[in-house]
């Protein structure tokens, strides 16, 4: 998910916030843990929020993909919606936590052998101002491999940004590990699914409409990421955003 569970930054204004919120963003390739989910075609985004003032929130988000489409035994797959619920909150002022359990849903027929890529992941995070940590948790199938309960992603990102001219600077490293005897099969086969992937990102926010150029790789990928059309679904590549959140 592009925007999915960033820590809100409300400005300090007399009128409180709204609880519920939506998005829409057009990305010039849907990039998720350095793997492109559209093989390097645009997508369009888009979620909605509802955040309690106790820390709760719940919401949806759905973007066109292609990744389970490409691989073959997979039909109808070129969609995904997300749901999520947990509680984030700050903490000693400028310390914030984030837990919460995630379902990545994509709706599809699946062919005989193929494995379900829907996902449950749970997940822990804390930051300090402009640094955040984050520990992804998957409870089963993980985005089509199956039975890799236990199979994780690290994330460790920052976002600075410069108070008054709209721009904030990001970088972002992650670790995805698989587990299970399906991902052990793969790695004994020379295609281990675990990887490093890193970002860095600029944007600029325009009277709320924010437009973004970000630099995406992955690191230690195998030939499991190379698609049916030939392509690395992880490779370097620059990307580019344009958001309005209301």
């Amino acid at each position: 998910m592009g925007v999915l569970l960033s820590f809100p930054a409300w400005a300090d204004d007399v009128v409180a916030p709204s609880p519920l919120t939506s998005n829409i963003s057009i990305v010039s390739d849907y990039v998720y843990r350095g793997l492109s989910r559209t093989n390097s075609f645009p997508a369009v985004q888009g979620g909605l929020d509802l955040a309690a003032s106790n820390g709760f929130y719940i919401g949806t988000w759905g973007s066109n993909i292609s990744w389970l489409a490409d691989q073959g035994g997979v039909k109808g797959s070129g969609l995904e919606l997300d749901a999520y619920v947990g509680v984030k909150n700050n903490f000693y002022t400028d310390f914030i936590y984030d837990f919460g359990y995630l379902r990545y849903h994509y709706p599809a027929v699946y062919s005989a052998g193929a494995v379900n890529a829907d996902t449950d992941e749970i997940h822990g995070a804390v930051g300090y101002q402009w640094l955040t940590a984050k520990y992804s948790y998957s409870l089963g199938n993980t985005f089509g491999i199956g039975d890799s309960k236990g199979s994780h992603y690290l994330d460790i990102s920052a976002n600075y940004p410069f108070t008054d001219t709209g721009i904030t600077l990001g970088a972002h490293y992650g670790k995805q590990i698989y587990q299970g005897a399906a991902a052990d099969a793969l790695k004994a086969a020379g295609m281990d699914p675990s990887y490093d992937d890193a970002k860095l990102n600029i944007s600029y926010n325009m009277n709320g409409y924010v437009l973004g150029l970000a630099y995406s790789r992955t690191f230690k990928i195998s030939s499991y990421y190379i698609n049916s059309a030939g392509n690395n679904l992880g490779r370097a590549k620059a990307i580019f955003s344009l958001n309005h959140t209301f």
